[in-house]
């Protein structure tokens, strides 16, 4: 019997949707600024939708970030929901929209590229699909990236202009002022606080002492933040407290990374003095300067010691900050090194509590872990991953082949601690307090 065949009818197919997103930026975040970013999400929205084929796919918008910058919160979503498969298509204004870096602009469009996403630019009427879209995205983006270039050089012109003619420039944060119409006036409420800041560091509390005391009083730092050392010290060496000005300290030295630096005699710098209103008399910012001076190079060390082993390998498993090494009586033939935990190094114990260890302790425990008499440095690096201390008295290895050990700690008792040249000083020292009783 013949075979029989039957050609069968193809439907034809089914019409595929495109799903399709907008992507929207402004560089500033002045409110018509705001209210154009606004505009431009309402826009993409309604025009989206009006098309047939195409599903709405989302609007990403960012606020107030230059486009020579990578860290739009919004594009970076963008394009992780294109890697994901959520987008087919995205449309935009225009290049400088999109980015300014020629590298980065074309580095993203060749990866939504190989995803097979098409990005259209409005402007340019150019889709990056195309033919011959990525020869006429070069040269447009070459535009855009000078044009970029341009905006920055003359900005930085006008703001080194207004420093040689000793005028401050906005944005300035300077804690105990104010800015207003181009200079700091002072702020009643946060004078008085650099005032105590300043008579405590004389009185001789430390950096950390000082900011403790602030966190401790519920006192807001400008910005509303957290008090840190580094914060305080700002304070206490800044030239505005006693009404003067240094600008140019740093500088921005690329206009695409827009990265900061500190200006080392690359540029001029100019002093202004009696810019404002003073909060510091002059006789007690140089008295802090001075002790500022004094106390660092009283805790200079003799010689720079090469870094420990245990940097960065001991970790707290109450808070999860690294524990690092503080030296007990430096400079002295008595000093002696323990890890403690950086949280309650830098704000006390109410942030966390966990107990230091002394390092000769720690050494004899990794001997211990490792199934050895002695302590080996090297051994210790070749075969140890991490060290978590979980509660006090606890050491938990964590090895570079995945097993853990476990090693129980106590510290030694003072007196076991104690030379004999310790002891007889000490009774020395209290035959005098009987003496003198």
């Amino acid at each position: 019997m013949g075979r029989k065949i039957t050609k069968l009818a193809v439907s034809e197919p089914i019409p595929t949707r495109e799903r399709v997103a907008a992507y929207a930026r402004v560089s500033c975040g002045k409110d018509e600024m705001l209210h154009s970013l606004a505009a431009q999400v309402s826009y993409y929205k309604e025009f989206i939708q009006s098309q047939s084929g195409w599903d709405f796919a989302g609007v990403y918008a960012d606020e107030a970030v230059t486009g020579t910058k990578d860290n739009r919160v919004e594009f970076v979503r963008m394009l992780a929901d294109c890697q994901s498969g959520k987008i087919d298509r995205v449309i935009t204004k225009s290049i400088s929209r999109f980015a300014r870096n020629t590298v980065t602009l074309l580095e993203t469009v060749r990866g939504l590229g190989e995803l097979g996403i098409d990005v259209f630019f409005e402007e340019q009427n150019l889709h990056t699909a195309s033919a011959d879209g990525e020869l006429l995205l070069t040269i447009l983006a070459s535009y855009a990236q000078e044009e970029s270039r341009s905006v920055s050089e003359n900005c930085k012109w006008r703001i080194r202009k207004d420093y040689q003619e000793g005028k401050l420039t906005g944005g300035v944060h300077m804690y105990g002022y104010d800015y207003r119409e181009g200079t700091l006036v002072v702020n009643p409420q946060e004078a008085e606080v650099v005032r105590m800041i300043f008579s405590d560091y004389l009185s001789g509390m430390g950096r950390n002492a000082i900011m403790r005391k602030l966190i401790r009083l519920g006192i807001p730092t400008k910005l509303g933040g957290r008090w840190a050392e580094n914060t305080v010290a700002s304070i206490l060496n800044n030239e505005k407290v006693v009404g003067d000005l240094c600008l140019q300290k740093g500088f921005i030295s690329d206009h695409l990374t827009k990265q900061k630096r500190v200006n080392r005699g690359e540029l001029p710098m100019y002093y202004v003095e009696g810019a404002h209103e003073a909060i510091i008399d002059r006789a007690t910012f140089d008295a802090v300067q001075a002790e500022v001076a004094r106390r660092a190079h009283e805790c200079k060390p003799a010689s720079k010691k090469p870094r420990s082993e245990f940097c960065g390998m001991i970790r707290c498993g109450r808070c999860g900050a690294n524990f690092i090494q503080k030296i007990n009586a430096i400079g002295t033939k008595y000093a002696k090194a323990n890890w403690a935990c950086a949280t309650y190094t830098t704000h006390g114990k109410d942030y966390c509590a966990a107990k230091r260890i002394p390092e000769d302790i720690l050494r004899q425990k990794c001997a211990e872990a490792l199934g050895s008499n002695a302590y080996n440095a090297a051994d210790f690096m070749a075969r140890v991953a991490a060290i978590t201390i979980p509660e006090d008295g606890v050491l938990v290895f964590t090895f570079k082949d995945g097993t853990q050990v476990t090693i129980p700690w106590e510290k030694h008792s003072r007196r076991d601690s104690w030379t004999d040249e310790m002891k007889s000083k000490a009774k020395v020292a209290a035959k005098r307090r009987l003496g003198n009783g």
